[in-house]
């Protein structure tokens, strides 16, 4: 049971209207695109790092689960895979992002391979970017606060982290990332030397989880392993990452600020696994491990300190909510409804995007109350998205791997159909589980053989054909 003094409840209260005021009293953008979109292209470095750093990490609930099940896996397969991947986009993709002056993926697939594989790459890249998880999680944290229902909490919640969008744009997405990134740090600071001051350091809690949660892989088998770093190439395709590479002030901000961002990362990675490690060791025996982190709270932290606690995880929730709703607004309004309606001149779609925002919030709301289940949800989106948008979007940075524009859709319509039809095959068997897919292979790699496959076929011909 969570209990909040009313010390804690005014901390989480001052919180939330503290980010909805640094929201809406950002500045207003001019009317041009890329000051709604992309904040005019500004990003320093410092900032560039704290915005990504804040909202490349919403699943603050998950790790709980997953630290306290795993151990310190938590830092191997939810951290590792990650920065190996963040690493590679450093060096390969972020200046070539950002030298192409565009304002989204879609325009980049648009312009390498024309407007029906642009609007799949949309489509695509709507569902990826849901925050649907995080609308979920932040409900659940409200619920837990305030005893409201998860209907109610999930619309407060939603709404408490995109109504600023609607004005400032990009740069009230920014803006409260860059608070959220504090508070982040701050709330899991806190929670910390209250756990080792009471129960003891790291004896403490070797002596009192299972060995195999200080082991790198907590038991679990290679298989398992690699399919944490095929999830990570989420990271290649991620439109946060694209979306402020694009409004990085020079190329070298964004690739050096991702490097930056790894490092922090890793530190912020070592708090939360270790928060988790505490909690498997002072409550053994927790039914739900989602609530890992909220119990070890109620087991450790005195008044105020708890607010502050909560507001850590309010913070990485909702940095990667709203950062999230907006380029999903973005795709919606702009990419997906302009397109088709061909407005896509210079200063044309803010409006779009505005209205993108709105129904962005409600359609997050009606999934993250039709499927409550975080790690479901990410597994599906993940699983079907990627191997679709993985090999044109990352090919199109690179002219001598970038066929036509017919291998091109034809590589995303089949990576995302054959992982879509694989999952759908498997769970058909036995409604809700992955042990049942066909051949006993994931969905994801399906898909990516399949996208590699008319990728090949495609560039083969392709050069035959020139050198005829």
């Amino acid at each position: 049971m969570v209990t909040l003094a009313p010390a804690d409840l005014a901390v989480i209260a001052v919180f939330c209207a503290a980010v909805i005021a640094i929201g809406v009293f950002t500045r207003r953008s001019s009317v041009r695109d890329v000051d709604f979109l992309l904040a005019g292209r500004s990003l320093t470095t410092p900032v560039f790092v704290m915005t990504l750093v804040s909202s490349w990490y919403g699943g603050i609930l998950g790790v709980g689960e997953f630290s306290y099940r795993f151990g310190l896996s938590n830092w191997f397969l939810q951290g590792v895979p990650y920065y190996v991947f963040a690493v590679v986009f450093a060096f390969l993709l972020a200046k070539r992002v950002r030298a192409t002056n565009l304002l989204s993926i879609p325009d980049k697939l648009n312009l390498a391979y024309g407007k029906k594989t642009a609007l799949l790459g949309s489509f695509l890249t709507f569902i990826l970017m849901t925050p649907a998880p995080y609308v979920l999680m932040v409900g659940v944290l409200l619920g837990l606060v305030t005893g409201w229902s998860t209907a109610v909490s999930v619309a407060a919640g939603t709404f408490a982290s995109v109504v600023y969008l609607f004005t400032g744009g990009f740069r009230s997405d920014v803006n409260t990332n860059v608070f959220e990134f504090f508070m982040m740090f701050i709330g899991f600071g806190v929670i910390l030397p209250f756990a080792a001051s009471k129960f003891g350091g790291p004896g403490f809690i070797a002596a009192h989880v299972p060995p195999l949660h200080l082991t790198w892989n907590g038991g679990n088998s290679i298989q398992f392993v690699l399919v944490w770093f095929f999830i990570a190439l989420w990271t290649l395709v991620d439109p946060s990452f694209h979306q402020r590479c694009y409004a990085a002030r020079t190329g070298e901000v964004a690739k050096r600020g991702i490097l930056i961002s790894v490092l922090f990362w890793i530190v912020f990675d070592s708090m939360t696994t270790m928060a988790g490690l505490y909690a498997r060791a002072v409550l053994p025996d927790i039914d739900q491990p989602v609530m890992a982190y909220p119990l070890l709270a109620e087991a450790v932290l005195p008044p105020v300190a708890k607010g502050l606690f909560y507001v850590g995880m309010l913070a990485a929730i909702m940095s990667t909510l709203n950062s999230q709703a907006f380029v999903s607004a973005m795709t919606l309004g702009r990419d997906i409804v302009a397109r088709l309606r061909g407005r896509m001149g210079e200063n044309a779609t803010t409006g779009s995007v505005r209205w993108g925002i709105l129904l962005t919030g409600l359609l997050s709301i009606a999934l993250a109350l039709a499927i409550p289940s975080v790690i479901r949800l990410w597994y599906t989106i993940g699983t079907v998205v990627i191997p679709g948008l993985l090999l044109p979007l990352v090919a199109s940075y690179f002219d001598r791997f970038r066929p036509g524009p017919n291998t091109a859709l034809a590589s995303m319509a089949s990576g995302w159909l054959v992982s879509l039809g694989w999952l759908l095959s498997g769970w058909s068997r036995e409604m809700g589980s992955s042990d049942n897919y066909p051949l006993g292979i994931e969905p994801m790699y399906a898909g990516l053989a399949a996208s590699a496959a008319v990728w090949g076929v495609g560039m083969l011909a392709g050069r035959m054909n020139n050198h005829h």
